[in-house]
């Protein structure tokens, strides 16, 4: 008998959210025949608009067959099924009745409003956590996982993080060959290195003339990477460049820096067996302690307990 997916859509729903995952299902049962039944769902069954203004055919809530997994797209349009009570019923009688509930990107929304993530750690996308937090304080959210599970309910982080998510639920229905198969297919990350962090230093930094010297530096992080380090390569004063810099990306250099050595030194604690004295060097922090101190400011939290938090995730 297939298991029973149902994507969960609404007008303005991103598009990628919900055929990303529909894709990884699809493809997982061309690996084992039969395995699922997919099923486009919205409140009345219409022709629903995504953002970018594609429609696609849906069935209607009341028609959706007995689901055995429930995921919910997110979206701009995202507060439609979070405040209507006929979404909402449907949801939470999908959290009692379904083997799981999922949401991807800001889908958690609609979770959290029927009350399926309270007490529950949880992610969404990065550029919402802030109102997230303020609005449902009592779900445990980690802004910086790309997916997360929590006993029936799995939620993931931004847009193309839904892809990481269905594989782990392929993963968990098929086993990990038909998972890695799957990932081979869609030519992404069975899973993706450094799986927690689902927001680049760079891409947080302002775009300009020094994206190639940004680059480098983070292929180069073992480097002093000093002000006058970078400046040379530059070719500009130390005075200057520093200016510049800071005008151009928002930050100082040191900050730039340090920004991408944590990112990177996370990344090695999540996915490798380094020590961390050794990341440390690897990253050039030079000692676990200064390394520390980075991870305190960037994440509120030590190394080690974020190592321990990815393991046990």
């Amino acid at each position: 008998m297939p298991r029973a997916i149902g994507f969960l859509v609404y007008p303005g729903f991103q598009l990628l959210d919900a055929t990303g995952p529909i894709a990884a299902f699809e493809i997982a049962a061309r690996f084992s025949p039969g395995a699922y039944s997919l099923h486009f769902l919205s409140l009345r069954g219409e022709p629903t608009p995504s953002s970018s203004g594609l429609i696609i055919q849906t069935q209607a809530l009341k028609d959706a067959p007995p689901l055995d997994t429930l995921v919910v797209s997110g979206g701009d349009g995202v507060r439609v099924p979070a405040t209507c009570p006929e979404t909402q019923e449907f949801v939470r009688k999908a959290g009692r009745e379904a083997r799981r509930v999922a949401s991807v990107c800001s889908g958690s929304y609609v979770l959290a409003e029927a009350g399926l993530l309270d007490g529950k750690r949880a992610t969404t996308h990065w550029s919402r956590t802030k109102d997230f937090q303020r609005r449902y304080p009592n779900v445990r959210l980690e802004p910086d996982r790309i997916w997360i599970q929590d006993g029936k309910v799995w939620s993931s982080a931004g847009i193309t993080a839904g892809i990481d998510l269905s594989l782990a639920l392929i993963g968990a229905d098929l086993g990990e060959a038909i998972a890695r198969r799957t990932a081979q297919q869609l030519v992404v990350y069975h899973h993706r290195p450094g799986g927690q962090s689902q927001h680049s230093a760079l891409i947080d930094l302002r775009p300009g003339r020094f994206d190639a010297l940004l680059s480098w530096a983070r292929q180069n992080l073992a480097e002093p990477l000093s002000v006058e380090q970078l400046a040379d390569r530059a070719a500009m004063s130390p005075r200057n460049f520093a200016r510049l810099f800071a005008q151009e990306t928002g930050v100082t250099p040191a900050k730039a820096i340090e920004r991408l050595r944590v990112e990177a030194a996370r990344a090695l604690l999540d996915s490798g067996p380094l020590q961390v004295e050794d990341v440390a060097l690897e990253t050039g922090f030079g000692d676990p302690e200064r390394m520390r101190r980075a991870f305190l400011r960037a994440f509120g939290q030590p190394p080690q307990a974020l190592r321990r938090s990815a393991r046990a995730g």
